[in-house]
């Protein structure tokens, strides 16, 4: 790659080489019509990038056009999205997605399959695993300049005797792991043989992503729960990012020179109940102030647990979720702050304009 070049006298000029290589690029985006995906393709766009993106049979592509509307007005919303090369393509299926690379230089990989539900084991492997095994091999075998890859958090180990949670927290695997960490774990052992293998990758693992779009998934459930003014809470906590600033991140690492190496994107560690409350207060309903046992939640999670296999029901309440809710982590983000000189949105920004957008559309 010619931005490494020994004609290349120095640092900066590097740089500036690196930047001018990104301008000229071909950028493909998996996981497009996702919450990541559909807020990275709106400030690539604006960049005036060129971007293929891929997407199911099934994929709805308005959502997208929905996400660019929080942005600009609807005209620009059209005009931006008319933008973007949409090709059908799974990375389950390697001769689409093989059509999908022509051209391709830079490889952003958002998709993946979420569920911690044991049952769906062969579809988060298939999906998370195989998938970006398939990601890897075909930005090695088209000369791939880098690929910028969204983890999470949940590959991380367990920090010791409370201590933060950092890159170097290595995964354990003889801990009790749930299916979704497993194989996003695997994925991202895939992306790392890549790198022994010549490819320049970058990893980010984002903590539960704050952003506006998609309520009825990921953090949108949160908001929704907390908009009925449910009196409970739990003692667990969770690692926060706003969605901008996962975008922010993935686009400042891919112009980077940083290479091979990962970060944690986690803006600020709150506990359920002060999240919740938070979340409340800004919609004008009751905070919760009960707390709930964690035995009572097991003994509703053994019960959901027969009701399924007696008729065949959705999970609605898994083993491993009531174990996160009652699970109390803390995330440090101090290696992008210092090796990107990156600066996170405050927590209450993020709520007040997320949750505002979700006032404005219930």
């Amino acid at each position: 790659m010619y931005y490494f070049s020994k004609d290349i006298p120095n640092a900066l000029n590097r740089k500036e080489y690196y930047k001018k290589d990104y301008f000229y690029s071909m950028i493909l985006v998996t996981g497009g019509t996702g919450l990541v995906g559909s807020h990275l393709l709106y400030f690539l766009l604006k960049g005036n990038k060129q971007v293929r993106a891929i997407h199911r049979k099934s994929s709805n592509l308005q959502a997208v056009k929905k996400i660019f509307g929080y942005y600009v007005n609807e005209v620009e919303a059209e005009t931006l999205f008319n933008k973007i090369e949409w090709q059908e393509a799974n990375i389950t299926e390697i001769p689409a997605l093989t059509d999908a690379f022509k051209g391709i230089t830079h490889v952003y990989h958002a998709a993946a399959y979420i569920s911690f539900d044991p049952k769906h084991y062969k579809k988060l492997k298939k999906a998370n695993m195989e998938g970006t095994a398939n990601v890897v091999n075909l930005c090695l075998a088209n000369s791939v300049k880098k690929l910028c890859y969204v983890s999470s958090i949940a590959t991380l180990g367990n920090g010791l005797n409370g201590a933060p949670i950092t890159e170097e927290t290595h995964w354990n695997p003889e801990e009790k792991n749930n299916v979704y960490a497993i194989t996003k774990y695997g994925a991202e052992m895939e992306v790392w043989r890549g790198t022994q293998e010549g490819l320049d990758a970058v990893i980010f693992k984002p903590g539960v992503i704050l952003g506006e779009g998609f309520w009825s998934s990921g953090s949108g459930v949160i908001i929704k729960t907390a908009s009925k003014g449910i009196p409970f809470y739990t003692d667990g906590g969770m690692g926060v990012v706003d969605v901008k600033d996962v975008v922010k991140a993935m686009i400042q690492g891919m112009h980077s020179e940083e290479k091979n190496t990962s970060y944690i994107l986690v803006s600020d560690n709150l506990k359920y109940k002060k999240l919740l409350t938070k979340i409340a207060t800004r919609l004008n309903v009751n905070p919760p102030k009960k707390r709930a046992p964690k035995w009572v939640l097991m003994v509703f999670s053994k019960i959901d647990w027969l009701v399924s296999k007696l008729f065949g029901t959705r999970r609605k309440l898994l083993k491993a979720t009531v174990n996160s809710l009652y699970t109390v982590s803390n995330y440090s983000s101090l290696k992008i702050e210092r090796e990107l000189n990156f600066t996170f949105t405050p927590i209450s920004e993020t709520l007040d304009r997320v949750v505002d957008c979700y006032s404005m559309e219930s």
